[in-house]
């Protein structure tokens, strides 16, 4: 990072200690507070995953309006993005993500009291708000503190939180779950319930975590002009920069590129715990395999990243292998071959995201930073929503989650190749 950290960006540029020695306390915390977080919204979201049965049983609904729940809390991701991201370019990342972290706990609770389908809808849209919060305003809070070089695996370690939260969620449904087998309308409310311990980890952020130095250091100079009586040519809410002629064109391909990995990412994600409840196979072995590939999977391709190849090419070489991890994924009936082909899916199908939080926070200046990668984040999110229900509603039609979730990838793939139509990013400054 260069401006209020620019001796340090230098100095690390010949530093030859291992990475892991090269980061401050205060860039450790603002990283876990900011991991941690985002593995505690991974398991409130992805427990509905492997829950989604016992709901349409309890509330007599299909499949695509079962799915509907996770489109909506996707949707709504939107909505909290934009305004924790326009908050957090207003007041800095620290208070919007603490607010989120509360605010997502609650609601996930507050879904297990659901009376009704339309009630539970309302909670899981009301839990989205908070989910895009935390994250619009917690990834530019690490990015904003890691140094420049290592900014590709900050990303890939960040984006881990979300695989290590899917295999908790696979771990409490396996192994908590059936204490209440007996009761299944009362077991998918105690895996929503479990939810509101998150909000302790509140306090911690704000009393240990520091605000992002790059943010502090632009509003200093931001302050220093108008004591100076220099105008300021920026509006004061960060959303409407992003829709500027200069930066509207980034905004759309970005949400683009966005979209496409979330795409990918929901149309194998949101079935795949059906698809093995259905085959009669255990959940836990093989969602396990995919997390752990997925982890080990964004970590490094993230740090690939930072090379040769650079955001772009990293992407495009992952969407490959994802593709052709597909047979072993979902097109064998050997359990080996599967096992073997979910941690393939995981690694290369799913590395795609190492290098997205960058890639995405790089497109962005400073004082539009938070607005504008959660902005094209969640838009991104709302167009991967489509995917749980759309799937859902070719099961209803008799097309199976294995062709389904196929065509869907392979198109999303294909489509995630508009990361070429705008500038490599690798390397860039984030001055204030």
């Amino acid at each position: 990072m260069n401006s209020p950290v620019g001796v340090d960006a230098l100095a690390s540029a010949v530093d030859q200690r291992p990475w892991y020695r090269q980061i401050t306390r205060d860039q450790r915390r603002a990283f876990w507070a900011v991991f941690l977080g985002w593995v505690v919204d991974s398991f409130d979201f992805n427990i509905l995953t492997f829950i989604v049965i016992d709901i349409q049983q309890s509330f007599t609904v299909d499949r695509a309006l079962a799915g509907a729940l996770g489109t909506v809390t996707l949707m709504m991701r939107l909505v909290g993005g934009t305004i924790a991201g326009t908050a957090a370019d207003k007041w800095g990342r620290k208070l919007p993500l603490t607010l989120s972290i509360l605010w997502f706990s609650l609601f996930a609770a507050l879904s297990g009291f659901s009376t009704s389908y339309a009630m539970l809808f309302a909670f899981r849209a009301l839990f989205g708000l908070g989910m895009g919060g935390e994250w619009a305003a917690g990834m530019p809070l690490v990015l904003e503190h890691w140094p420049t070089k290592l900014r590709g695996l900050a990303s890939g370690l960040l984006l881990g939180g979300w695989y290590w939260g899917y295999l908790l969620a696979a771990a409490v449904f396996q192994f908590v779950y059936p204490l209440f087998g007996d009761a299944p309308d009362f077991a998918w409310r105690a895996m929503f319930w479990m939810a509101i311990v998150p909000a302790l980890f509140t306090l911690w952020i704000r009393s240990r975590v520091p605000e992002s130095p790059v943010w502090l250091e632009q509003q200093r100079k931001r302050r220093e002009a108008e004591a100076q009586g220099r105008r300021i040519d920026e509006p004061r809410i960060s959303l409407v920069r992003i829709f500027q002629p200069d930066l509207l064109g980034t905004t759309i391909q970005t949400t683009l590129v966005i979209g496409s990995f979330m795409c990918i990412y929901y149309s194998v994600n949101f079935w795949y715990p059906t698809f093995l409840r259905d085959a009669g196979r255990p959940t836990l072995p093989y969602l396990a395999l995919f997390n752990i590939g997925a982890i080990v999977g964004t970590a490094t391709w993230g740090r690939i990243s930072e090379g040769r190849l650079g955001r772009r090419g990293t992407a495009t070489v992952t969407m490959v292998l994802g593709l052709a991890s597909l047979p072993f994924f979902l097109h064998s009936n050997n359990d080996t071959t599967l096992l073997i082909g979910a941690a393939m899916m995981g690694a290369f199908g799913m590395g795609i995201w190492g290098m997205a939080p960058a890639y995405n926070n790089e497109r962005f200046p400073t004082a539009v930073r938070g607005v504008g990668a959660g902005f094209c984040y969640h838009a991104g999110a709302a167009i991967g929503s489509l995917m749980p229900m759309l799937l859902g509603a070719l099961q209803d039609r008799g097309i199976s989650i294995v062709d389904g979730t196929t065509y869907a990838m392979a198109v999303s793939g294909l489509f995630a190749m508009v990361i070429w139509l705008g500038p490599e990013t690798r390397g860039r400054s984030f001055d204030a």
